[in-house]
């Protein structure tokens, strides 16, 4: 039985997976899990690179792939659907989320009945000035309108309960918004303050324009999500 999922989207991570991989069988080493990583679509060998991991005998790793690359979202989505653990740790295939947090975040949703999501806040975050400035001032206007109790919900490094996962709306880029999204459903969320890396190698797949324009229109899809729902309360069953 698999008590954790670590999933991993990646495209073209080729130099950063193997590294990051090493670091959660450290981390992990007491733990009943299992890695998926997503090759989504990567143009370097990101794919040769996890099959060679895979035939040397690293026997918790499984491979996804797409032909193409589908996104972040959907690459979660997929690991989330073949996952067999309890319990969903979502991380970044850059390395900059440190594996070493996830023993603690683990530790906390076991002590905590009823909890569904930790959800990561990088209190060192080693980006550029620019991303950071962007980072604040979207938080900032997503707090604001989704009230989603989270001041970093763009951390790549949450942990969910599966099933609590597998019952959120799918749609492009809902990872960053799985704290509201829980919330929406009455889950239960702590924030779990966690490390933050710079990136080894390559370079971001995404620009802080890029960001802010796809942004702009799921926050408000988002909103309307949360605004349409009848969820606060719970249906009874009467006695006959």
């Amino acid at each position: 039985m698999i008590d954790v999922s670590v999933l991993i989207p990646a495209k073209n991570e080729a130099e950063n997976l193997p590294p990051l991989l090493a670091e959660i069988r450290s981390a992990l080493g007491h733990e009943r899990y299992e890695v998926l990583v997503v090759d989504d679509g990567s143009e370097d060998q990101t794919l040769a690179v996890l099959q060679r991991l895979k035939a040397q005998g690293f026997e918790q790793l499984r491979i996804l792939h797409h032909d193409r690359s589908l996104g972040q979202s959907t690459s979660l989505w997929h690991a989330a659907q073949a996952a067999r653990g309890a319990w969903l740790a979502t991380l970044d295939g850059d390395g900059q989320n440190d594996p070493a947090d996830i023993p603690g975040m683990l530790e906390l949703a076991r002590r905590t009945p009823g909890l569904q999501l930790v959800a990561g806040h990088r209190v060192n975050r080693r980006d550029t000035a620019s991303k950071r400035w962007a980072s604040r001032l979207a938080n900032g206007l997503r707090r604001r309108l989704l009230k989603d109790a989270t001041p970093d919900t763009g951390c790549g490094l949450k942990l969910i309960e599966r099933a609590a996962f597998l019952r959120l709306p799918y749609f492009d880029h809902m990872h960053r918004y799985i704290p509201a999204l829980v919330l929406r459903h009455n889950g239960r969320m702590q924030v779990h303050p966690v490390n933050h890396r710079h990136r080894r190698a390559g370079t971001s797949k995404y620009g802080n324009i890029d960001r802010a324009l796809v942004g702009i229109l799921d926050l408000v899809g988002v909103w309307w999500l949360i605004r349409r729902t009848r969820l606060d309360a719970q249906a009874q069953e009467l006695a006959e």
